[in-house]
């Protein structure tokens, strides 16, 4: 095997290997590294996401969410239970067996682009070179015309709440509970906290959520927020807002956790502890002294609009630098660098990026919130339909939720828009296009939409934001 190659990709997950699909696809050589390891010590591709992170924890939501349907909804539907059962172990079989089949599928969608794949680790050098170590420590050094960095991203720690792997978890952890805890608790309340409460109240466990800001869900539409904090509430989750944990004591019975809030010291008692404080960039081992290459004081990789980070022919994509931390962001930097190094046109519109929390009912955004516009100075108008007014939601048993456009009342472009309830994460594919070709709630208004559907709530929320929506109820 060549140790010279036209692309070296380090870092196989949802930035990497797109990259390197892309590169090999635009008739390149290129290699990939990978240092993803599991538990028993085996190497696979796909990063975090693939292996411990978005795939996983879908497929735990997805089999909560059935089992919380047939225990409180089915009856609705003329659909009788008895003696209604969760058998984790066969939940955890099957998530494990499609986080193993989608990364054995990566492995063959290198392989068929024609992309060396290599599992071990990789080092940027000077000059354009990795330092490669194999699984069994042997290491070599590869050269490249082009390097890119797509490192990832790992959890971040809380020190005064050290993880025991047992009863103190990280995000990994909480999708490898062999059993339901009666008591769960979760220290901190943005995306994976929230889903990974959901999954585990949904099947029976008391999940309090401990957030340390007073604000929840501070990144989204106010509106949305405070819909979403209700439906959570809800569905099982006890979210504690301005809970501040000062510390944590593991014993045989459990484990106790100290916060304080507005009412001064707490402490509250849980078999489960998992920390969902957020994650970091992953850069450690990285680069070698001399490389040239900058890291800005949180620890990202400093890079400019199209990922390149300053040193000739080295790009870094994903959650190793700025921007929000999504899978699809960093597939679409992966793709939009494998192009421009191949002299093609690459552009990431960071403007349309939306958002998915998969708890139910699902959230999803993009583009401005109405809190954002309006302190940009801009005229807005807004448009909210409900769910409930919606035929195919009522048929579903899932009419929570709305959705809202936010525009701008002179020119008509929608500037945002925001939905939460059933099936969010897919709804907001039209509104992303939307933004991106920089529609107006007329150009929705006039788009028909199949009926009876959900996409229909985007529809007359266009409508509404001209006061002009059909199925509005109480008008």
């Amino acid at each position: 095997m060549s140790d010279s190659f036209d692309v070296i990709v380090i870092g196989g997950g949802p930035a990497g290997y797109p990259a390197a699909i892309r590169a090999g696809q635009n008739k390149l050589s290129v290699a990939c590294i990978d240092g993803w390891q599991n538990r028993d010590g085996s190497y696979a591709f796909g990063g975090t996401c693939l292996n411990a992170g978005c795939i996983p924890s879908k497929a735990l939501l997805e089999s909560s969410e059935l089992f919380h349907r047939a225990g409180h909804e089915f009856k609705v539907h003329g659909i009788n239970l008895q003696a209604l059962q969760m058998d984790v172990a066969a939940m955890q079989k099957r998530k494990n067996g499609i986080v193993k089949g989608m990364t054995t599928g990566i492995a063959g969608l290198l392989k068929s682009s024609g992309v060396t794949a290599l599992q071990g680790t990789g080092q940027l050098l000077p000059g354009n070179k990795v330092h490669y170590t194999a699984p069994d420590g042997s290491v070599r050094e590869l050269s490249a015309k082009h390097i890119v960095l797509a490192s990832g991203s790992v959890p971040m720690a809380l020190k005064s709440v050290p993880l025991d792997g047992e009863r103190v978890v990280d995000s990994w952890g909480a999708l490898d509970f062999e059993a339901v805890p009666a008591r769960l608790g979760v220290i901190g309340a943005g995306v994976i906290g929230l889903e990974l409460g959901s999954v585990w109240a949904r099947l029976g466990a008391q999940v309090t959520v401990l957030e340390a800001s007073d604000s929840f869900l501070p990144m989204a539409d106010k509106q949305l927020a405070k819909e979403a904090l209700k439906q959570l509430t809800k569905h099982g989750l006890d979210v504690r807002l301005g809970a501040k944990v000062s510390g944590a004591t593991v014993s045989a019975q459990g484990v106790s956790v100290s916060y304080t809030d507005a009412a001064g010291e707490q402490q509250m008692q849980f078999d489960k502890l998992v920390v969902a404080i957020g994650r970091k960039p992953y850069t450690d081992g990285l680069l070698a002294e001399g490389t040239g290459v900058n890291l800005d004081a949180r620890g990202f990789i400093v890079v400019d609009d199209h990922c390149r980070t300053g040193v000739p022919g080295v790009y870094a994509v994903g959650d190793c630098v700025r921007g929000p931390m999504l899978a699809h962001k960093a597939k679409e930097e992966g793709v939009m660098v494998a192009d421009l190094i191949a002299g093609l046109y690459g552009h990431t519109n960071y403007e349309v990026i939306p958002s998915v929390i998969y708890t139910a009912p699902e959230m999803a955004w993009v583009g401005k919130t109405e809190e954002q516009a309006r302190a940009a100075g801009l005229n807005v108008k807004t448009g909210v339909f409900p769910f409930m007014a919606s035929g195919r939601a009522r048929a579903m048993e899932a009419s929570t939720g709305f959705a809202k456009i936010v525009a701008d009342a002179g020119s008509d472009q929608v500037l945002g828009v925001h939905i939460i309830g059933p099936m969010a994460g897919e709804l907001i594919a039209e509104a992303v296009l939307a933004l991106e070709y920089s529609a107006s709630c007329e150009d929705l208004q006039r788009t028909i939409h199949a009926h009876p559907t959900l996409s229909e709530a985007v529809h007359e929320a266009a409508l509404a934001a001209d006061k002009r929506a059909i199925d509005m109820p109480n008008r």
